[in-house]
C-alpha cells in the first residue's frame, strides 16, 4: 500500500519545477486521502506556520492522490521566492489518512555587500542608493538581477554604454545561512555622440514636384533644426559647453517625439520614426542614424463652429487665427484652442466672461491633403464667483492678501483675473512662488464656483549684509529690513515674535561705514496701501552721511562732508492705459556741509541745500522678486529743484563765490530705463534660459548759465557700481570689466548710456538659496556736453557672473568682466577684473 502511494505522488510531481520535489508512497491508481497532520522541515529563520499557511494545506482536508492539490501547494511555496528547494514527502499513510512534510531548504540572508572593479568610493555610496540592498535580506536571483541591473542603468545613464557587473556570493560563517555579495563593476569607457544623421523617407514621390524642389530647402525641416529639437541629446562639439553629448535611453526616446512634433508643425501630420540605429564609429563614440517617414504634407481647408451661442462665428474665427490654406500645424491648433500663456485663445476667450466648464472638441476630417475641422463648442454655464478664501497664510493678515485678489464675490469667473492674482500675490515678496496656486471649486447646479488661493509663507525679512570694493576701501554695510511689518501690532506686546509683523509694510534701517573715512545712517518705511482702501503707497526717509579723509579734526588737512536729508513720496497704481502703470511723487531735502573738501565740488566751504521734487511714470509687469522669467519694466523719471535763479533775474551768481552761488543748488534731471525678460526654453524642471535686456538714458541740466550746472547728482561711470557713497551727491552706474569711475572726469558727467543684456540659467530655484548663472555684455559712455553726445560711441565688455539669494542676506554677486576698449589716460587698467557686491543689483541707472 506504501508503495503505491509513493508511485503516485511521485508521478504527480512531474508537473512542478525539477526542483520541487513530492516524494510520498506510490499508488498505481488515484486515491483520496485525510491530511492526519503536516509538519515542516528546514525553516531556519522562517516561521513553520507561515510555511503551512503558504501551501494552502489544512489538517482535515481531502486530497487526491496523485492530484492537483499537492502539486499546487509547492508551486504556492515557491512563488514566495523565499526558498530555493521545497518537496512534499507522505511521512506516513494510516489507512486512509496521510500524513504530509514539507522540506525546505531557505535563501541565503544577506549579511553584506560592497563594490570592486573600476568604481570610485564615491560612485559606491551613490550606488547604494540605486540598488536598494538591506542587512537581513533573501538573497535570490532576481535580488542578484536586479543589482547587476542597477548598476549597468547607474553608469549607462553616465555615459558608460558598455557598463556591466557580476556579482559573486561568499558565504559568511559569521552567521547562519548568510551570505556576503561583492559586486564587481566594469566601467569600460565613457561614450559620446559623434554625430546625429536623419534619413528622410517620402512615402509620396515630392522629388517630381515643382513645388518641392522651389520651397523644400526652406520649409522642410532642416538636420540642424531637427538635432535642436533633440534637448537632451546632443552631439560633441565644442561650442556645446553646457549640455552633455551623452546617450540615455529615456531621453532619446523622448526626444524622438520632438523630432515629430517639427514634422507635424509643417504640416506632416503622419510623420513617423521608421528606425533608429546605434553604432559604434570609435570605441568611444557612437553615431545615431534615425529614418523618418514624413508621409504627406496636410494643409487646413474649411473650419465650422458648432454650439457656439455667447461668440459669433467670426469672432471666434479670428480668436482662432488659422486660413484656409494654412499648413496643418496641431501645435498651433492647440495653442489657440486651449490656455495659451497670452491669453490669445478661444479657451480664455470664454473663460475670461465666466464660462469655466468650456470645452472645445476639435473634430478633423481627411480628405487627399486637406482637413476639414469641426469645432464643437460646448460653452456650458456662466459661472459667478461665490467665496473667496485664502490658506497657508500663517504671517501675513488676510486683509493684506485680499486687498491683492481681483476675484470678487459676486463677478464673473474670469481666468485672467485669476492669473493676475497669483502674479500680484507673488510679487508681494511673502510666498514661495512655487506655491501660490487657486483651487476652483465650481458648484454646477448653482453656477457658483468657491475660490481657493493656496500660499506658502517663506521668510521675508532681513538681516542685510551689504558691502563691496571701491574707490580703494572696502565698505560694509549691516541693515535690517522687515518687509512684511506691522505699525498697528507694535503696542501690542503678543504681536512682538520677534518683530510685529504682516501688515505688508516695510522698515529699513541701515549703517554703512568703511572706518574713519565714511559713515553713514538711514531709516525708511514704506507703506504700500495708505488708508487700507486703495494701492496708494507712502514712503519716508531720512538719513546722515559723514564722510573725511581720515585725519584728527585738529589736524590742518582735515576734511569733511556732512549730508542731512529727508524725503516723503505719494504713488499710485493707474488704471490707464493698463493697471501694471503706476505713478510716483517725491519731495526731498538735502543739506550738504563742506569743511574744507575739495575733491568732488566746485568749492570747498560752505553749506548747500536741495529741495527738489521727483516725478515717475513707469510700468512694471515683472512679479518675481530676485529669478526673473518674464515681464518687463520701463520708467520714465524727472527730478527737479525750483528755479531759483529766475525769482533773483538781476543777480549775476558768477560774480559770487561758488559757496554762495550754491546755497541753493537748482537743476532738472531726466532719467530713461527700461528693461526686458523673456524665457529661451521651456523645461518641466523650470530650470529654464533667460535673456534679460535693459537701456538706460540719464540728462543733468541747469536752468540758466548765469547760475550753472549743478555740483550735485551728476553722473560717475564705470567699475561695480558699488563704492559706497550713494548719497554724496553722486549717481554711480556700473560698467563691468572697466575701473571704478574710471570713464568719467574727476567732476562728473551730464549725459550718461548704457546697454546690458544678460542671459541667465538657475542653478538652484530653492528659495532657501536661490542662485543663477549668466553670461553678459553690455555698454557705456558718458558725456559733459551735447555736442559731444553720441548713444554709439561707447565703452564695451563682456564677462560672466553669478547671483545668490539667501532670505537672511538679500543679494550676492560675483562678476568676471572683459574690458574691449581702451581708456585714454589709463594705460596701465587691467584687461579684466572681478567686480563683487552684496546686496546691490549691478546695472542700475
Amino acid at each position: 500500500m506504501i508503495r503505491t502511494l509513493l508511485l503516485s505522488l511521485c508521478a504527480c510531481c512531474a508537473l512542478v519545477l525539477h526542483a520541487q520535489k513530492l516524494t510520498v508512497p506510490t499508488l498505481d491508481y488515484e486515491r483520496e486521502y485525510t491530511i492526519g497532520g503536516i509538519t515542516v522541515s528546514g525553516c531556519v529563520t522562517r516561521d513553520a506556520n507561515a510555511v503551512k499557511l503558504f501551501s494552502g494545506l489544512q489538517v482535515g482536508d481531502k486530497v487526491t492522490i496523485p492530484g492537483e492539490r499537492i502539486g499546487k501547494a509547492i508551486r504556492a511555496i515557491w512563488e514566495q521566492k523565499l526558498f530555493t528547494d521545497v518537496r512534499i514527502e507522505a511521512a506516513e499513510v494510516r489507512g486512509g489518512t496521510v500524513f504530509l512534510n514539507i522540506i525546505v531548504t531557505e535563501n541565503p540572508q544577506l549579511a553584506s555587500y560592497g563594490f570592486a572593479g573600476t568604481v570610485s568610493r564615491g560612485e559606491g555610496d551613490k550606488l547604494r542608493d540605486e540598488i536598494k540592498l538591506q542587512r537581513g535580506q533573501q538573497v535570490n536571483e532576481a535580488v542578484v538581477a536586479d543589482a547587476r541591473a542597477a548598476v549597468r542603468r547607474y553608469f549607462v545613464d553616465k555615459g558608460f554604454l558598455k557598463a556591466d557587473a557580476r556579482v559573486e556570493q561568499v558565504a559568511d560563517t559569521s552567521l547562519q545561512n548568510s551570505v556576503r555579495l561583492k559586486v564587481l563593476v566594469t566601467k569600460g569607457p565613457r561614450v559620446r555622440i559623434k554625430d546625429v544623421v536623419f534619413h528622410q523617407v517620402r512615402t509620396v514621390d515630392l522629388e517630381k514636384k515643382r513645388w518641392y524642389q522651389l520651397f523644400k530647402k526652406r520649409d522642410l525641416p532642416t538636420q540642424a533644426r531637427l538635432r535642436r529639437a533633440m534637448k537632451g541629446t546632443k552631439r560633441k562639439r565644442w561650442y556645446n559647453i553646457f549640455g552633455g553629448s551623452k546617450f540615455k535611453s529615456s531621453t532619446f526616446h523622448e526626444d524622438e517625439q520632438k523630432v515629430i512634433d517639427v514634422y507635424n508643425e509643417k504640416g506632416f501630420r503622419n510623420a513617423s520614426i521608421v528606425s533608429d540605429t546605434m553604432r559604434y564609429v570609435s570605441p568611444r563614440k557612437i553615431r545615431l542614424d534615425i529614418t523618418v517617414d514624413e508621409g504627406q504634407r496636410f494643409y487646413f481647408r474649411d473650419i465650422t463652429f458648432t454650439g457656439n451661442t455667447k461668440y459669433s462665428t467670426d469672432t471666434l474665427h479670428r480668436a482662432l487665427n488659422i486660413k484656409r490654406g494654412d499648413i496643418y500645424n496641431k501645435r498651433r491648433l492647440d495653442s489657440r484652442l486651449y490656455m495659451n500663456p497670452s491669453g490669445a485663445d478661444i479657451s480664455s476667450l470664454y473663460m475670461d466672461n465666466g464660462y469655466l466648464s468650456f470645452s472645445p472638441d476639435p473634430v478633423e476630417r481627411v480628405e487627399g491633403d486637406s482637413i476639414d475641422l469641426e469645432i464643437r463648442i460646448r460653452e456650458g454655464k456662466q459661472y459667478r464667483v461665490r467665496n473667496v478664501t485664502v490658506t497657508g497664510n500663517s504671517k501675513t493678515f488676510d486683509h493684506v492678501i485680499r486687498r491683492e485678489i481681483r476675484t470678487r464675490p459676486g463677478d464673473l469667473f474670469d481666468r485672467s483675473e485669476v492669473m493676475r492674482t497669483q502674479q500680484q500675490l507673488i510679487s508681494l515678496g511673502f510666498f514661495d512662488p512655487e506655491h501660490v496656486g487657486v483651487n476652483p471649486v465650481p458648484d454646477p447646479r448653482t453656477g457658483l464656483v468657491d475660490l481657493e488661493y493656496t500660499v506658502a509663507e517663506r521668510p521675508s525679512d532681513r538681516l542685510e549684509l551689504s558691502g563691496g570694493y571701491g574707490g580703494g576701501r572696502i565698505l560694509v554695510s549691516l541693515g535690517l529690513s522687515f518687509t512684511n511689518f506691522s505699525v498697528r501690532k507694535m503696542f501690542d506686546g503678543k504681536a512682538w515674535t520677534p518683530l510685529p509683523a504682516g501688515d505688508g509694510q516695510t522698515l529699513s534701517l541701515r549703517a554703512q561705514t568703511n572706518g574713519a573715512y565714511y559713515q553713514s545712517y538711514s531709516l525708511s518705511f514704506i507703506e504700500p496701501w495708505l488708508g487700507g482702501r486703495k494701492p496708494n503707497s507712502l514712503s519716508v526717509s531720512g538719513y546722515y552721511t559723514r564722510q573725511t579723509n581720515g585725519v584728527s579734526k585738529e589736524d590742518a588737512t582735515f576734511q569733511e562732508l556732512g549730508i542731512l536729508g529727508t524725503s516723503v513720496g505719494l504713488g499710485k497704481r493707474l488704471k490707464w492705459p493698463d493697471d501694471y502703470f503706476f505713478v510716483n511723487v517725491t519731495g526731498s531735502y538735502q543739506q550738504y556741509r563742506l569743511n574744507n573738501w575739495n575733491s568732488l565740488f566746485s568749492f570747498s566751504n560752505g553749506t548747500s541745500n536741495v529741495l527738489a521734487v521727483q516725478l515717475r511714470f513707469a510700468r512694471r509687469s515683472i512679479a518675481e522678486p530676485f529669478w526673473i522669467t518674464g515681464g518687463s519694466e520701463t520708467s520714465m523719471s524727472v527730478k527737479a529743484t525750483p528755479p531759483f535763479s529766475a525769482f533773483d533775474p538781476h543777480t549775476d551768481y558768477r560774480l559770487l563765490s561758488n559757496a554762495d552761488r550754491y546755497n541753493l543748488a537748482e537743476f532738472h534731471k531726466w532719467k530713461f530705463t527700461t528693461q526686458w525678460f523673456t524665457k529661451l526654453t521651456r523645461s518641466k524642471t523650470k530650470h529654464d534660459f533667460v535673456f534679460m535686456a535693459r537701456a538706460g538714458f540719464g540728462f543733468l541740466g541747469r536752468y540758466t548759465e548765469r547760475k550753472g550746472d549743478s555740483p550735485f547728482e551728476r553722473f560717475y561711470l564705470g567699475g561695480s557700481g558699488l563704492t559706497g557713497f550713494q548719497l554724496d551727491g553722486r549717481e554711480i552706474i556700473a560698467l563691468r570689466g572697466y575701473d571704478d569711475l574710471s570713464l568719467s572726469p574727476s567732476f562728473g558727467s551730464f549725459f550718461v548710456n548704457k546697454y546690458t543684456a544678460e542671459l541667465r540659467f538657475p542653478v538652484s530655484l530653492n528659495p532657501q538659496a536661490t542662485i543663477f548663472a549668466l553670461g553678459f555684455v553690455e555698454a557705456a559712455n558718458a558725456w559733459n556736453s551735447i555736442e559731444r553726445y553720441d548713444p554709439f560711441k561707447v565703452y564695451r565688455s563682456a564677462g560672466i557672473g553669478l547671483r545668490l539669494f539667501l532670505p537672511m542676506f538679500g543679494p550676492m554677486g560675483l562678476d568676471y568682466g572683459w574690458r574691449f576698449d581702451d581708456v585714454p589716460g589709463q594705460p596701465n587698467m587691467a584687461k579684466s577684473q572681478f567686480h563683487f557686491t552684496i546686496g546691490i543689483d549691478l546695472g542700475e541707472l
